[in-house]
Order: C-alpha cells, then sequence, then structure tokens
C-alpha cells in the first residue's frame, strides 16, 4: 500500500515506484477497487477508536473514518477488531481517506427489518421522540411520521405533551423509495370509537344516568364522551338558574354524571341534561309566588325592554319597562334598576307552561292616580310646571306623576296661538283652572284663558260697536283681505271688498303690513269671535244699503253708480275668514261673488286643521303620543 504523499513530499519518481509492482498486483487493485461502490453495505474491522473518528479496515487500499458523533452519549462505542457494519459514503475525500457511515448503516438495517415485517393498515407501537415541524417522530424500530391532524380525535392544544410516551398507531402509507412511514392514532381511535358506538346506542334508554367525560366547550354547550359517542350538553339543561357561559358549570377532562334526554339514531345524536337530574323549581310556582303578592329579588339581567329579577335559583321573572314606575318615563330600565340590585316587585301573572312569570314594581308603591278627581277638582286654580310643549299645546306637571294638557285652544280668549312655545317656556311656573279630569285614562284638562273674564262678553261689543271708526295696524295680507290689529291679541278682517269703493284685485297695492288705517266697524259677531272692517266712504255704504231696501229705485238711476253685489260680510282673528252675517232678504253670497267665496272656504278649511291637531286635544284630552313631539 503506497501513500501518494509521502512520494510527493521526498520528491520519489512515480515512475520508479510503478515499476516496483508488477503487472498482476495492479490488476489485483483494480479489480478490488471496482468491487465497492457508494451507498454500498460493507463489513469492517475496527483498527482504532479515538476522540474525533473511528478507523475501519474495509478491505481497501486505504482505510475508511467514522465520525466519532454518530455515537450518541450512552452508546456503547465498538473495540478496536470487533467486526461492524457501515455505509461507504464517499471513497477518498481531500486529504485522500474514504468517509463511513455506522449509523446510516444501521437504519438500513432497520428499516429493511421493519418493512420485512410490517405493511399498510398494520397497528404499531413505539416511544415518542420529539416534536417536529407538522407533527411528532415516532420510533417504532425506525423513525415513522405523526402528523399532529392524526395524534387524536379531536386535536389536543400542545402535541408536545404526548413526548415520551408510548402510543399505538396505525400505518397508513409506506414511500420505500423515501424510505418514509406515516402513521395515525387517530385511525385507531376512530375504529375503537365505532366499534363501542354501537354497542352504546344498542343498550342507551332516554332518563339513563351516564358518566362521561368533558372533551369539548362551545358557547352553546358542552360535548361529552359517553364512552365511544359524544353527546351534547345544551346550556340551557345545564342549570335551573341563569348561566352565561357552559364554563361556569364544567371544564374540559371533568367527569360528569349525566342523563339521557333524546336519542336520534338516524343522525346518531345525543341530548344530555345535568339539572334535569333534580326537580324543577317551577313546581309549584304558584304556591310559591301567588298572584299579587310581593316578594324580594336579585336584579340578574337588564335590556331595553325591562328587567329580569331573580326569585330563587332557577326562577326569575322579567319587569317590563312600563312596570317600573308610576311617575317616571323611562327610557331604559338602567336608569332605575341595575345588575346585583335587590328590588320588591309584585306578581302579576304566571304562565306556568311557558315557565314565564310577570313582575311589576311600581305596583309596590302607591299611585299617584288614584283619587286624582278628589285632588284635583273641576273648576279648582292649580300651580304647576311647564314640563313639555308641542304644536297642541303644553303639558303642565302638577306633582310627580301628575300632567295635565294646556291645550293651544285654552291659553287665550283673543289670540289665536299656532304653537304652545309662542306664549310659554319649558320649566316657567304656571297657574291654571282645572277643566276635566279623566281617572280610567289618565288625563287632565287645563285652562289658562279661563282664568280672566272672557272679553268677548262685555268688553269688546261695548268698545267696537257697529258704526264707530277706529284705527289699527296691517298685520297680515291675503288673496282674501286685510288682518288689522286693533288693540293686543285682537284682529279685525277689512275684507277685500270693503277695501275701497271700487273692486280691488290685488290688496297688496292697496295697503302695507305695518301701515296704520282708519277703519269703520261693520260688526261685531261674539259667537264666532270676528270682527268686521270696512275703508269704503260712507256714501258708498249707504247706497248699498238703499239699493238693498229698494233695488228698483236704484234700477231707474240711470246707472251712474256701480250696485255692488250683495255678499257676507267677513271678520275676525287672523286667518279665520267666516262670515260675520247675511244681508236680509237676498241671495247666496257664494252665487254673488264665487272668488270671495272659495277663497274664504279654503282659509276656513286651512285655519281649522291647524286649530284641530290630535283627536280628542280639541276638549283639552292629553294625547299620549303628543309627548314625542317636543
Amino acid at each position: 500500500m503506497v501513500d501518494r504523499n509521502l512520494v510527493r513530499e521526498f520528491s520519489v519518481d512515480e515512475d520508479e515506484i510503478d515499476s516496483l509492482f508488477t503487472e498482476s498486483e495492479e490488476a489485483i487493485y483494480e479489480h478490488e477497487a471496482q468491487t465497492y461502490d457508494i451507498n454500498q453495505l460493507l463489513n469492517g474491522r475496527v483498527v482504532r477508536v479515538d476522540d474525533e473518528e473511528v478507523v475501519v479496515d474495509i478491505g481497501y487500499k486505504s482505510e475508511g473514518v467514522i465520525q466519532r458523533d454518530e455515537w450518541d452519549v450512552g452508546d456503547e462505542l465498538p473495540e478496536p477488531g470487533s467486526e461492524i457494519e457501515v455505509l461507504l459514503e464517499e471513497f477518498e475525500d481531500s486529504i485522500g481517506l474514504i468517509l463511513l457511515s455506522w449509523r446510516k448503516a444501521r437504519r438500513i438495517r432497520q428499516w429493511e427489518d421493519v418493512i420485512s415485517r410490517h405493511n399498510e393498515g398494520d397497528v404499531v407501537k413505539g416511544p415518542v421522540e420529539r416534536k417536529i415541524k407538522g407533527g411528532l417522530l415516532v420510533d417504532i424500530g425506525v423513525h415513522v411520521f405523526l402528523p399532529a391532524s392524526q395524534v387524536d380525535v379531536r386535536r389536543p392544544q400542545d402535541i408536545g405533551d404526548y413526548i415520551g410516551q408510548d402510543i399505538e398507531c396505525m400505518i397508513l402509507k409506506i414511500d420505500e423509495q423515501r424510505r418514509n412511514i406515516v402513521v395515525s392514532r387517530r385511525r385507531l381511535i376512530e375504529e375503537a370509537r365505532e366499534k363501542m358506538k354501537k354497542e352504546l346506542l344498542e343498550t342507551l334508554q332516554v332518563g339513563d344516568l351516564r358518566n362521561g367525560t368533558v372533551k369539548n366547550i362551545a358557547d352553546f354547550g358542552a360535548f361529552v364522551d359517553l364512552g365511544g359517542i359524544d353527546g351534547l350538553l345544551h346550556i340551557t339543561d345545564m342549570s335551573w338558574g341563569r348561566i352565561s357561559h357552559p364554563t361556569e358549570m364544567v371544564k374540559i377532562d371533568d367527569e360528569v354524571e349525566v342523563m339521557v334526554l333524546n336519542i336520534d339514531y338516524e343522525k346518531e345524536k345525543i341530548a344530555l341534561g345535568l339539572k334535569q337530574k333534580s326537580a324543577s323549581p317551577w313546581e309549584n310556582i304558584e304556591e310559591k309566588f301567588p298572584v299579587n303578592t310581593t316578594a324580594t329579588g336579585e336584579v340578574v339581567n337588564v335590556l331595553t325592554y325591562g328587567a329580569f329579577v331573580k326569585l330563587e335559583d332557577g326562577i326569575e321573572g322579567l319587569v317590563h319597562i312600563s312596570e317600573m314606575s308610576w311617575t317616571r318615563r323611562v327610557s331604559h330600565p338602567s336608569e332605575l334598576v341595575s345588575i346585583g340590585d335587590e328590588v320588591e316587585v309584585m306578581v302579576l301573572g304566571i304562565n306556568t307552561q311557558k315557565q314565564e312569570i310577570s313582575l311589576g314594581m311600581k305596583q309596590t308603591q302607591d299611585n299617584p292616580w288614584d283619587d286624582v278627581s278628589g285632588k284635583y277638582p273641576v273648576g279648582e286654580t292649580v300651580a304647576g310646571t311647564v314640563r313639555n310643549l308641542t304644536n297642541y299645546g303644553a303639558f303642565v306637571e302638577l306633582e310627580e306623576g301628575v300632567d295635565g294638557l294646556l291645550h293651544i285652544s285654552d291659553m287665550s280668549w283673543t289670540r289665536k296661538v299656532s304653537h304652545s312655545n309662542e306664549i310659554l317656556k319649558k320649566g316657567d311656573p304656571i297657574e291654571c283652572q282645572i277643566l276635566s279630569v279623566d281617572e280610567e285614562r289618565r288625563r287632565i284638562a287645563l285652562g289658562l284663558k279661563q282664568l280672566a273674564e272672557d272679553p268677548w262678553e262685555s268688553h269688546i261689543p261695548e268698545k267696537y260697536t257697529p258704526g264707530s271708526s277706529v284705527s289699527g295696524k296691517v298685520t297680515k295680507i291675503t288673496n282674501f283681505g286685510v288682518f288689522v290689529e286693533l288693540e293686543d291679541e285682537l284682529e279685525g278682517l277689512l275684507h277685500v271688498s270693503e277695501l275701497a269703493d271700487h273692486k280691488v284685485e290685488h290688496p297688496e297695492a292697496m295697503v302695507n303690513v305695518g301701515e296704520v288705517l282708519e277703519v269703520r266697524v261693520l260688526r261685531v259677531d261674539t259667537a264666532d269671535r270676528k270682527i268686521g272692517l270696512s275703508c269704503r266712504s260712507d256714501e258708498e255704504i249707504k247706497a248699498q244699503a238703499a239699493a238693498e231696501s229698494d233695488p228698483d229705485a236704484v234700477a231707474t238711476a240711470g246707472g251712474d253708480a256701480e250696485l255692488r253685489t250683495r255678499e257676507e260680510l267677513k271678520g275676525g282673528m287672523a286667518a279665520t275668514t267666516g262670515p260675520l252675517f247675511s244681508f236680509s232678504g237676498g241671495g247666496d253670497a257664494s252665487e254673488e261673488n264665487p272668488t270671495a267665496a272659495a277663497e274664504e272656504e279654503a282659509s276656513e278649511s286651512a285655519a281649522s286643521d291647524e286649530t284641530t291637531t290630535v283627536g280628542e286635544n280639541t276638549d283639552g284630552g292629553a294625547a299620549e303620543d303628543g309627548e314625542d313631539s317636543e
């Protein structure tokens, strides 16, 4: 055996060396070299063992080297002179050594042994060595791969918990070319559970008590393994009382005793219950909580429509928002109660079939509307505070929880009120007179103008006599006439036919808003509360009066003076334009002056619509829905 490095080091001529060997010896070496292949398993003899490597003679021109770290700590090292099997990895490295592997040779033999003894579908057993990406490595003589999805029926939170455990698996796939085996523990468990499930369904009956293990928890309940099949323990079947999440009752891996409530053999579903093991608290509920009796309970939930009050474990009743207070207008139950509050309630009704109890809080307190007619007799003057303003009136708080309605029609004798805020402000103190009381509908009608004398009964008729001249300011111009303010909150109507001696098409061409006019009072109608005015000359008025008394005389007068058609006089406040009176013996005013009649009718309809706004509010009654239009 020649070390050619030494030859080069001492500058020996290689031709001289080659001449020392006979042709037969070279042939022998060439023949021996041809019998060794890369990745071939060979038997060798250990020459020596040092700190970094193990030298092995495999019968080649030079010894092979195995790295010492191929033997793990604790493994027994081979003794010099012992025979071992190795794998030829490389003939010569950069320094002329043969690289061998003892570990790879052993794995190949182990793989061949496993392949010879096992096929796909066989059950194997071995310890879990370590956790790798995507699963675990299990040693069954060789390392096989156990995917994380195949560890259990339900994937565990940490598959690393299985490291060091001996587990049984089923071989799913063998890849001989890649020397790879995939195994499944889940497949074994599923097959075993399938067998147990069939046996369990054959013997399980509704009403049975069974022990099981909590395997999974969801918001709606918990799944309990009965031994081969899982049953659902719904959150509503865990306790007669209120629970917000199943974890308040059970934890994963808890051993629990449950009752079988229902079995669906076709879908293989089982409903389980915990609370059914004890008697329902709703039994004899009417004896424990009779209707119209009071009880003390704890607020356990608050919703937009009311609050749930626990009377005892498993017994809850609803206090509707409308049953919380006689006096306060509650927008949300949280204004009065909070979770955990202890409240006194009255039992209003019980539905044993639906297991529902209606409760009331206000029924435990005095109702301020009881005997309200005795406290507020009709005609009495009362003091209150303006609580709310609407377009049809004002709500006046007489005491906490008792309001009366002051309608706009009862605010002033002379002024036409379109909205209550024209006269009142929210929070103002006010005195009113009680007009009517309806205890059943909880309504009180109030009046403000009734505190003073009606000026239409004496003052106005005495001051504004027909034929008298007065001055006033124009406040509004319409197509049918002009409204003239005679004094505060008192207006008269100067109809378009009374603006001038001649016919007027457009009143705004004759007068302006704010202009002061001298007018004559034609008539005061105390019943309709209207005053009719005129700007025509005395001669025109006299001519019209003469025409009415003797129409033939006027007709023979030569026609110099234009005859005015007889029509109803107009008058009143703001937009009210009803007729003041009709000339005696004459025809219908609407026939003689259809334009004016149409204008009057439209105006009266609009005024009527503004005055009468909501149902019964015209008689001063309070409208429940009206408060929202503040």
